[in-house]
């Protein structure tokens, strides 16, 4: 059960999340819609996404529409190998964030369905953390939705926030390629809508910290 007075960070694995929405629907993220369903009526005190950038700087507007919301970015230079590979890896920052704002926070919700953060959710928990994941179930790790306080499947519980949805959801789903690009702006800018306006009453703090 979500717990009102719960202070959240949230920590968004862009790349994950983008590629996920993209081979399992065809479909792109609103971010900003996301983040708020998935904290429910909690405040959320840091919302941070992980990206990278490419030599071009052709995501530039998608950057900008994160932090219009918002959305802290931690910016990473994509890396290019001469085989034609690319990476930009953020896990080991997600991971230092976390511990760091655990100290801080009542729940770390993890956007993301990487198997490589089982053991940070297991050193939250011996803290006493909550740990919640938010993605998708068919590209997300069996151990690391077993192992979440609470998960949060996008597939089923936030198809709303899924934009040109292509067609409907794969039985099974090779895990989201996260070496390639993030696709060209105009893709890009459709992935985040600004959030409503608040209800009267109803009380959203950001504190950077």
């Amino acid at each position: 059960m979500l717990k009102l007075n719960q202070r959240v960070a949230v920590l968004i694995d862009t790349q994950n999340m983008y590629h996920s929405a993209k081979h399992l629907f065809g479909a792109k993220l609103a971010f900003g819609k996301a983040v708020e369903a998935i904290a429910g009526d909690r405040t959320i005190l840091r919302a941070i996404a992980y990206v990278a950038k490419s030599k071009t700087g052709e995501e530039t507007a998608f950057f900008d529409a994160l932090k219009e919301m918002g959305i802290e970015l931690k910016i990473k230079d994509v890396q290019e190998f001469s085989s034609g590979a690319k990476k930009a890896d953020w896990d080991v920052g997600m991971a230092v964030d976390a511990v760091k704002l655990g100290e801080k926070v009542d729940v770390i919700i993890l956007m993301t369905g990487d198997g490589d953060f089982v053991p940070l959710v297991e050193f939250l928990h011996g803290r006493g953390v909550i740990v919640e994941v938010a993605a998708f179930a068919e590209s997300t790790n069996a151990q690391l939705k077993a192992i979440a306080d609470r998960f949060f499947d996008i597939s089923t519980s936030g198809r709303q926030f899924l934009i040109g949805a292509k067609y409907a959801k794969r039985p099974t789903a090779r895990p989201p390629d996260e070496t390639e690009a993030y696709g060209v702006p105009s893709e890009l800018e459709e992935t985040v809508q600004k959030p409503a306006s608040p209800e009267k009453g109803k009380k959203r703090i950001r504190v950077t910290f």
